[in-house]
């Protein structure tokens, strides 16, 4: 811990030193707590202080420097924590700057960025929902990130492999084509002796007018951020049904669309996803994904509500599975930069009871 509060010290010193010249870097962040009482279907029920209710929490920085010629280099490093306890990282084990530690080069060409960054589903996902970044209240990110149940005996492994961000990653970006932008990614596996195990993938971003438009493609086989972890999060035998071994998949093939239309007063949003999932056996596993949303203006702030529901089928689980999740809450808006939030959630998983969550926090960007 030392040597981590060590770093950080260094780059506060070069981030003010930086200030003063031609480099603009920036220390930033988004501070989320709230007080609930929460339960996922299949899991036990907790009342808590908790840290990311609508956004994990975050701090670090993000600088540009112009090279001249129509050329800027970027940097960022940024690190999850968690406002509730002061620990570091989204959980236990989690890497330092596993949000963001990467450099780019950015020009007419596009831009090329090295290190580790987002997923190619992140940014499609957060577009295509109310909730945006939740990974505690959105239905759609709960059940494409999120697993329920206790570490080594999962109830529902999360639909998406790997994780919201790559490791060892090159993204490129496409210039913008009149609101239309691509960004393709390529993490090295970096296992010695077998070139061949690396995630690839490829979103597609659109914006004009009230639209936004969404889609992703990925073939992951690689974990994230920590290495030697299945690419679904999953360690040992699931409690339900006992003879799921999750652990098994080895490769995901998934595919998105998503989106949303801005009526001024009423925003909707709607997505559908396939995922497919192999063993190293010749056992598979498909979830096929859709959500629909709203966010309601009033007054100072937004009514939002989404619904998720995935359907699991395939050989490795055996009779299919199912999950639905619904949130509705209220969004208030106290300035540019801090609200409020108080949001209801439910959650059934198959066989398991329905369970329902509520939360009230506030969250600080600066």
């Amino acid at each position: 811990m030392k040597r981590k509060y060590a770093i950080l010290g260094m780059l506060a010193g070069i981030a003010g030193t930086n200030a003063m010249a031609d480099t603009n870097v920036q220390f930033t962040g988004t501070v989320d707590n709230y007080v609930g009482s929460m339960r996922n279907s299949g899991d036990k029920r907790i009342a808590a202080v908790n840290s990311g209710g609508m956004t994990t929490s975050w701090f670090g920085f993000k600088g540009s420097e112009d090279l001249g010629g129509g050329l800027r280099a970027d940097f960022a490093l940024t690190s999850f924590f968690q406002a509730d306890s002061g620990a570091q990282g989204r959980f236990s084990g989690d890497t330092l700057f596993s949000r963001d530690a990467n450099i780019a080069l950015n020009g007419g060409f596009g831009r090329v960025q090295m290190g580790r960054g987002l997923a190619p589903s992140f940014l499609p996902y957060i577009l295509s929902n109310p909730f945006g970044d939740s990974f505690t209240f959105s239905p759609l990110v709960l059940q494409s990130y999120v697993p329920t149940g206790a570490f080594g005996n999962r109830v529902w492994p999360s639909a998406t492999a790997s994780d919201s961000g790559w490791s060892n990653e090159i993204i490129y970006t496409t210039p913008d084509f009149a609101g239309f932008k691509a960004n393709v990614h390529y993490q090295f596996g970096e296992v010695a002796g077998d070139n061949s195990k690396r995630n690839v993938g490829i979103n597609a971003l659109y914006f004009h007018g009230p639209i936004t438009a969404t889609a992703f493609y990925h073939d992951t086989q690689v974990s994230n951020p920590t290495a030697n972890n299945p690419i679904v999060d999953i360690t040992g035998a699931p409690a339900f049904p006992s003879t799921v071994n999750f652990s098994s998949i080895v490769r995901q093939k998934a595919w998105f669309l998503g989106g949303a239309y801005d009526f001024q007063v009423v925003k909707v949003f709607a997505s559908y996803q396939n995922t497919k999932d192999n063993s190293a056996t010749s056992k598979d596993m498909n979830d096929k994904t859709w959500s629909l949303g709203a966010s309601v203006s009033l007054g100072a702030g937004s009514i939002l509500f989404d619904y998720a529901q995935t359907r699991r089928s395939g050989s490795i689980v055996g009779t299919d599975l199912k999950r639905d999740t619904t949130s509705i809450g209220y969004d208030y808006n106290m300035s540019k930069r801090t609200d409020l939030y108080a949001i209801y959630m439910s959650d059934k998983v198959s066989t398991f009871d329905r369970a329902g969550s509520v939360g009230l926090g506030i969250r600080h960007r600066f």
